[in-house]
């Protein structure tokens, strides 16, 4: 695999086409953060960190969906940097998506946040994703 962000976001979008509850997720470091983050903005429900025999790990990502429309609360995961082509930002250059209602999660030297963290302590970073 030559991109494991783009998998975690395809296998996210993949469960919530299918209308399913749970997903796993192998696990690294970036990918905990980023679920994290995720969880402190509403778009998923619960998430649990299991470690397995092979000491990698397994991320199970419990979905959010509302409860009348039963439609997926994550509308839209779009991966903006790519190891072919990378995004790098400067603090006053971090995207604002859909005019601050979605959230762009930015990879930087004090780790990984969403832009509006980046934004506030004025450092940029590598755009992983977008997410509204």
């Amino acid at each position: 695999m030559t991109d494991p962000i783009s998998d975690f976001l395809t296998r996210v979008r993949n469960a919530q086409q299918a209308g399913h509850r749970i997903v796993e997720i192998p696990a690294s470091k970036t990918k905990k953060r980023i679920t994290e983050i995720l969880y402190d903005n509403g778009y998923i429900l619960k998430y649990k960190f299991e470690d397995t025999a092979d000491n990698q790990g397994v991320i199970k990502i419990a979905l959010k969906y509302d409860a009348g429309t039963k439609a997926p609360v994550i509308k839209n995961l779009k991966r903006i940097s790519t190891p072919g082509l990378r995004q790098y930002r400067s603090s006053s250059e971090l995207p604002r998506v859909l005019s601050g209602l979605g959230i762009a999660i930015v990879s930087t030297s004090k780790g990984v946040m969403t832009e509006k963290e980046a934004r506030g302590k004025g450092i940029g970073g590598e755009v992983l994703c977008e997410v509204f």
